[in-house]
C-alpha cells in the first residue's frame, strides 16, 4: 500500500498592527491583509492588534492553537524599530509563549526601511495628482506619525536624504507626534519648503493606516499642492508583508492547505 507524503503546511503568518478606535484603521489592516493572501495563495494569513480592536494577539494565538496550529510568524506591521517593536510584542509574544508551551513562534522584523515602501510612496503621490515627471522643481515632506524613539527619528531621516538621491527639489523629514528641535511637524515642513521657493510642494505620508496621527499629517498638510493617501495595501507593502516572513526561514514557496 503506497502512502502519500503531504507537503508541510507553512507557518501562519499573524500580521500585528498597532490598533485603533478609528474603524478605518481594521479596515485597512484586513484590506492589506486580503491582498497578501492573494499573492500567496497557499499560505494562511491572520490580522491582529496590539490594542484596541477584539482580535488582540494573545486570542488569536489561542484561537490558532485550539485549532492544532503549532507554527507562526508574528509580523509587526509597523514601519520602523520603535517602542512596539522593541518592547511592546516581544512582551506580548512572551505572555502567550507562556501559556501556550507548544507553540512556535517566530519574530519577523518591520517593514521599514525598503526601497519597497518608497515605491508605495510614489505611487500613492501619483495616484493623488503630483507630476512625478517634475521632481526637480518639487519638494516633498515625508510624514511619518512620530516616535520618542531616536533609532527611529533617524530612520525617517535616512530615508528622506536617500529618496531626495532620485531627483527631488527637496525631501525634509516631518513628525505628527513628539516634535521638538530638529523633529518639525507637516506643517512646518511644508512652511519652510515655501520660504525656500519651492514651486510645488507634496506630503506623502509615511504611515500604513488611517487614524488619529494621520489626521493631524492631513491637517498639517493644508498649505500644500498634493496630500497622498497612507500607503494602506499598496501592492509593494504587501510584496514587503511576504518578503520580511520569508526572511525569517519561514520558506519562500508556501505548500498548498
Amino acid at each position: 500500500m503506497r502512502h502519500l507524503t503531504l507537503p508541510p503546511v507553512p507557518p501562519v503568518l499573524v500580521v500585528v498592527a498597532h490598533g485603533s478606535r478609528d474603524p478605518r484603521h481594521a479596515a485597512t489592516v484586513h484590506r492589506l491583509v486580503a491582498r497578501v493572501r492573494g499573492l500567496a495563495p497557499g499560505l494562511r494569513v491572520e490580522a491582529a492588534f496590539l490594542d484596541f480592536d477584539t482580535e488582540t494577539v494573545p486570542s488569536l494565538l489561542e484561537r490558532l492553537y485550539a485549532e492544532g496550529v503549532r507554527d507562526v510568524v508574528a509580523l509587526p506591521l509597523l514601519l520602523t524599530r520603535a517602542f512596539h517593536a522593541k518592547a511592546d510584542l516581544p512582551a506580548v509574544l512572551r505572555e502567550s509563549a507562556s501559556r501556550l508551551p507548544l507553540l512556535r513562534v517566530r519574530p519577523a522584523g518591520v517593514l521599514g526601511p525598503s526601497p519597497l515602501l518608497v515605491a508605495a510612496l510614489e505611487r500613492r503621490l501619483g495616484e493623488a495628482g503630483a507630476d512625478l515627471t517634475q521632481r526637480g522643481s518639487t519638494g516633498v515632506v515625508l510624514a511619518s506619525a512620530g516616535s520618542s524613539d531616536p533609532e527611529a527619528i533617524a530612520v525617517i531621516a535616512d530615508i528622506a536624504r536617500e529618496w531626495r538621491r532620485t531627483g527631488w527639489c527637496a525631501v525634509r523629514p516631518a513628525f505628527a507626534s513628539a516634535c521638538g528641535p530638529g523633529r518639525p511637524r507637516t506643517e512646518d515642513a511644508v512652511a519652510a519648503l515655501r520660504a525656500e521657493g519651492v514651486r510645488g510642494v507634496v506630503v506623502a505620508p509615511y504611515v500604513l493606516a488611517p487614524g488619529r496621527l494621520p489626521d493631524r499629517i492631513a491637517a498639517g498638510a493644508a498649505g500644500a499642492d498634493v496630500l497622498a493617501p497612507v500607503l494602506g495595501a499598496a501592492p509593494e507593502v504587501a510584496r514587503l508583508v511576504l518578503r520580511r516572513y520569508r526572511e525569517t526561514g519561514a520558506g519562500s514557496r508556501p505548500a498548498a492547505a
